[in-house]
């Protein structure tokens, strides 16, 4: 599939609820609305495609630069392309969520989060967050950097009250991602959870709520799904 077929796909499977939610969430045009489900019925017709996914990225229509990062190849993906799509990662969507995942999958990706989480661009500094949540999702633990992770733990109990936005939002999301997937900082984490207590983020106005990440990993303890790692980070 070319480029301009994708995008003829996504306005046909737009959806005016969808985009209007977006875009209350931060979206901006051009947007057409589409659900995941349906991009990922594209998905099934390109499946990893790296040339198709940066052309993608950079139309800047965001529904074409969230399906980008579900078509990525992280073997195949750069740090600079890596660093060029952060850097016009402009909402929670894709700064959260579509960027660090394929970051996470990356073999430098947590090199990559920690250069991002210094950032004082807001967005850049939330895929940070994120990029080093979903990087202990996805690798065994003895591919972690235990210390590093108990450092970065300790840094969210001391700046997260003080951080932008959507930095704090992706600093909670870290403990509860350290505590549910890595069994070794479990303990730590929830410790850290329980001195950071509730965290307080402007959800543009919605009803969305941000979770209490001590609360939460409780529920993973009492699941007894503590350590059981993602095959991918993308979803």
């Amino acid at each position: 599939m070319t480029t301009q077929e994708v995008l003829t796909q996504l306005k046909e499977y737009g959806d005016e609820r969808t985009k209007k939610t977006h875009m209350t969430h931060g979206a901006k045009e051009p947007i057409f609305g589409v659900k995941v489900a349906d991009l990922k019925k594209i998905l099934k017709q390109t499946k990893k495609n790296h040339e198709l996914s940066l052309e993608l990225y950079d139309t800047g229509n965001s529904d074409a630069m969230y399906l980008a990062g579900l078509m990525a190849d992280e073997k195949q993906i750069s740090r600079e392309q890596l660093n060029k799509w952060v850097k016009n990662a402009y909402w929670s969507y894709l700064s959260e969520y579509t960027v660090p995942w394929v970051a996470a999958e990356t073999e430098f990706g947590f090199e990559l989060g920690l250069e991002w989480i210094e950032s004082p661009e807001e967005t850049i500094a939330a895929a940070g967050w994120s990029t080093l949540a979903y990087f202990s999702a996805v690798n065994k633990d003895e591919d972690l950097d235990m210390d590093k992770y108990r450092q970065l733990l300790d840094k969210v109990a001391k700046e997260i009250h003080n951080a932008q936005n959507r930095v704090k939002y992706t600093m909670n999301g870290f403990v509860i991602s350290i505590g549910s997937y890595v069994p070794e900082l479990t303990a730590k984490a929830t410790q850290i959870a329980e001195k950071v207590g509730i965290v307080e983020v402007d959800m543009n106005g919605t009803a969305c709520k941000v979770p209490f990440a001590k609360d939460y990993i409780q529920k993973v303890i009492d699941k007894q799904r503590v350590g059981k790692k993602r095959k991918t980070a993308r979803c």
